[in-house]
């Protein structure tokens, strides 16, 4: 006979919970998926991932002949376009690279249930990464970041599309959403809506200095170039790691943001969220780009020169405002201290990258 689902607290993979339980709960819609897709089960509990993942997610553990079986369970966000991307990414990355993707276990673009669509994989073995990553030794944080680079190398070098924009599918196929032919044309109608974004943050009085500051460089990012794909939320809070292992991350996770785009946009990225917004010692970034390169170019030939360096805090900067558009889904939850802490340094980036800004 089964049971109604509790919801239990840890302090480790996942933050701790607080949540009311009633009618409207997560856990009658996760009892329709199990009762669904699910084997009998005695009982169930849940968690929510933590590391700014969204509410949409939950880890599962069910209770089935004795034995406990670990899922994950995603449900359609409220503004997603192409739910149906995200789990025919896992298959397709899986097939063509050597990057670890949990499997995809069940998918339902139209449930029986009163539920909104929803897939579950396998959960992989492994802690966050984003939870420890500053606790690392210096060693474990090469390792680490040279796998990271390994990955995008991996990437990068197998899947390629025919221009630029957002992944989306058409009679089961993945195609490209509202190309565009030019590389430049596409960062800039993506930073602009980052930029956008901002109006409804802490950071409203930043838009105008932002467009001010990236609209006479913005001629210096190439028109052309071959499309590949892009891990648009590619950072430690998106990967699973064991550092017992010679290869420490054991999964990429999070597929939801994803599109066609230029790799040196995706590796500046990695370079912002990995390294120049977790430390401030030159000496420990110099090493950790070090590594990204070196695993990088272990899989796909890239030239590292002064024009990528160049253009490298023009990617970044679109990508903190990225960030800053995402403030209050981070930490509106989080007390004044915690909020008033990660706005500073939201600002202090900014004014770093404004000043590395190129001249055109």
């Amino acid at each position: 006979m089964r049971r109604p689902g509790k919801i239990v607290e840890t302090g480790s993979f996942f933050s701790p919970l607080n949540i009311h339980v009633s009618v409207s709960t997560p856990v009658a819609d996760i009892e329709a998926v199990l009762d669904e897709s699910g084997p009998d089960y005695a009982d169930f509990t849940f968690e929510r991932p933590g590391s700014g993942h969204q509410s949409d997610v939950f880890m599962v553990t069910l209770q089935h002949s004795g034995a406990n079986y670990e899922v994950v369970v995603k449900f359609e966000p409220a503004d997603m376009e192409s739910f149906a991307v995200e789990p025919k990414l896992h298959g397709y990355v899986a097939e063509r690279t050597d990057i670890p993707v949990p499997e995809i276990l069940v998918f339902k673009d139209d449930p029986d249930f009163d539920v909104r669509p929803y897939f579950v994989t396998a959960r992989l073995e492994g802690d966050n990464l984003a939870s420890a990553y500053a606790a690392l030794s210096m060693a474990d944080r090469e390792r680490v970041i040279e796998q990271a680079g390994r990955i995008l190398g991996d990437l990068h070098s197998e899947i390629a599309f025919e221009a630029f924009g957002w992944l989306d599918l058409w009679e089961d196929r993945m195609i490209v959403r509202d190309l565009t032919g030019s590389w430049r044309e596409y960062f800039e109608q993506l930073t602009d809506s980052h930029i956008d974004r901002i109006a409804q943050t802490p950071f409203t009085d930043l838009q105008g200095r932002a467009r001010d500051s990236l609209e006479p460089v913005l001629s210096l990012v190439p028109e052309d170039g071959v499309p590949r794909l892009v891990h648009d939320d590619f950072r430690p809070a998106n990967l699973l790691f064991d550092l017992e292992l010679d290869d420490p991350i054991t999964a990429v996770l999070d597929w939801q943001d994803v599109l066609a785009a230029l790799p040196e946009y995706h590796l500046a990225q990695t370079e912002f969220l990995f390294i120049d917004s977790s430390f401030q010692d030159p000496e420990v970034r110099d090493r950790l780009r070090e590594a990204l390169y070196e695993g990088y170019q272990s899989q796909r030939a890239f030239e590292f020169d002064r024009s990528y360096t160049s253009r490298r805090p023009i990617y970044q900067l679109s990508t903190l405002l990225w960030r800053m558009g995402g403030f209050e889904g981070a930490f509106g939850d989080e007390s004044g201290l915690s909020r008033a802490r990660a706005e500073a340094q939201y600002r202090e980036e900014f004014e770093r990258l404004v000043s590395a800004l190129p001249r055109a």
